[in-house]
């Protein structure tokens, strides 16, 4: 079984914030489902709601269910249709229908989705609720945020993080191969992510964390030494998820990877894509580390000049989206412009900084092996995207989030 120490990670912290840490215990161990009854009944919950789809019921949720008739314990199904289903109004409304007024704990049996929507609909209800992923395959299972898509655009809702996990090795080792790869994925994509962190920290002085970025290094390291090994991404991913609850949000997972995913996620410029969202993650980080090592490159000839922004955002919100009320929406979202208060000679004056962060991320060429060796996506081709839309979605994939990255901020200099 592998353990997590909470008591470590929610001491008094040199950073000066208070990690409040809501999850009370996580059981990452062969036959973990079992101990279903026992945490419901240590709680007393008596009338626990099943959400889960199709295959998800048929990966744990019946074994679940007859956990709970076993012990007499009244249990109420909520099972979703697989088939275009995603975290969004359309899902929420879906789910929300069948459940009633007596329901004291709701059990999210599932990956992303499933987690996404019961985690916004235990907010919005003021209800408790317990992870039992079904696959390694993301990293939100104990978020405290629901990455949603709602109306079209990004949006990541506040909810809250499951008391509980029971991430039962048995259930998930089954899942199929993709899922865990895409798992992967998201994972790798904390490289990238935290080169933005610390690059945004430099520039503005934003809030940085030196105890949560160990602690994502220490999810990457449990993956990178063993890539198909489904336990240590689970592993790596629960990690991953206690860093961003930490925070607070997703900051330490969550940079111009994951912004480039959610882009294609919003159908800007491509139509709906056959991808599971780490394989477009996994995808969005090699494009950002090359990017990255470009402008890496360019600051370190030195021939960099700064230029003027003025005027940029809203040009590109207009060139980028032609979708009017996605474009008002992300007027709103970029509200007020993270590059309002940088300039280009910010980064000129920061440029070996910056250019020892970009130097941590390992090299294109490395990660795209170990994605091969996890089995997961390489190129936009493989996730169904026209290479030549790499430009575009580079250039107004920033703009989907109200947070500053290197893609962001490569809009200063030339």
């Amino acid at each position: 079984m592998m353990r997590f120490d909470f008591k470590a990670l929610s001491d008094s912290c040199e950073c000066g914030k208070e990690h409040k840490l809501d999850v009370r215990d996580i059981y990452l161990e062969p036959g973990a489902l079992d101990r279903l009854p026992g945490v419901l009944s240590e709680n007393q919950w008596n009338s626990p709601a099943i959400l889960a789809d199709e295959n998800t019921w048929k990966a744990a949720g019946e074994k679940a269910y007859s956990l709970l008739e076993a012990e007499q314990i009244k249990c109420t199904s909520v099972i979703l249709p697989p088939d275009g289903l995603h975290a969004d109004e359309h899902g929420v409304a879906l789910a929300e229908k069948d459940i009633d007024r007596e329901i004291d704990v709701l059990l999210a049996v599932g990956s992303g989705t499933v987690h996404d929507i019961t985690r916004y609909i235990a907010n919005k209800c003021g209800l408790p609720f317990i992870s039992i992923p079904t696959a390694a395959s993301v990293d939100g299972f104990v978020s405290t945020v629901a990455a949603m898509t709602w109306k079209g655009c990004k949006q990541t809702f506040q909810a809250v993080a499951p008391l509980y996990v029971l991430a039962d090795t048995d259930i998930f080792i089954n899942a199929p191969r993709r899922l865990t790869a895409s798992g992967f994925g998201d994972l790798l994509g904390k490289y990238t992510a935290l080169a933005d962190w610390r690059i945004a920290n430099l520039l503005t002085g934003e809030y940085i964390c030196e105890r949560v970025i160990h602690l994502t290094e220490q999810a990457l390291e449990a993956v990178v030494a063993a890539p198909e090994d489904c336990e240590r991404i689970m592993y790596g991913l629960l990690l991953s998820g206690l860093a961003m609850q930490m925070v607070g949000n997703s900051r330490p997972a969550s940079g111009g990877e994951h912004h480039l995913s959610h882009f294609w996620e919003m159908e800007v410029c491509n139509g709906p894509l056959d991808a599971l969202h780490g394989e477009k993650v996994g995808v969005g980080l090699l494009l950002c580390a090359e990017e990255y090592r470009n402008i890496g490159n360019t600051l370190m000839r030195g021939d960099a000049v700064p230029i003027s922004v003025d005027g940029l955002l809203e040009k590109e919100l207009e060139s980028g989206f032609p979708d009017v009320a996605m474009r008002d929406e992300l007027r709103r979202e970029n509200t007020p412009d993270p590059l309002a208060s940088i300039s280009g000679e910010d980064i000129l004056r920061n440029s070996e900084r910056i250019c020892e962060i970009i130097d941590r991320i390992p090299t294109v060429s490395d990660m795209t092996e170990l994605i091969r060796a996890a089995g997961g996506k390489i190129t936009m081709a493989d996730i169904g995207l026209d290479p030549a839309l790499k430009d575009y979605s580079l250039c107004y994939s920033p703009y989907v989030r109200l947070r500053l990255t290197l893609m962001r901020l490569r809009k200063l200099i030339k």
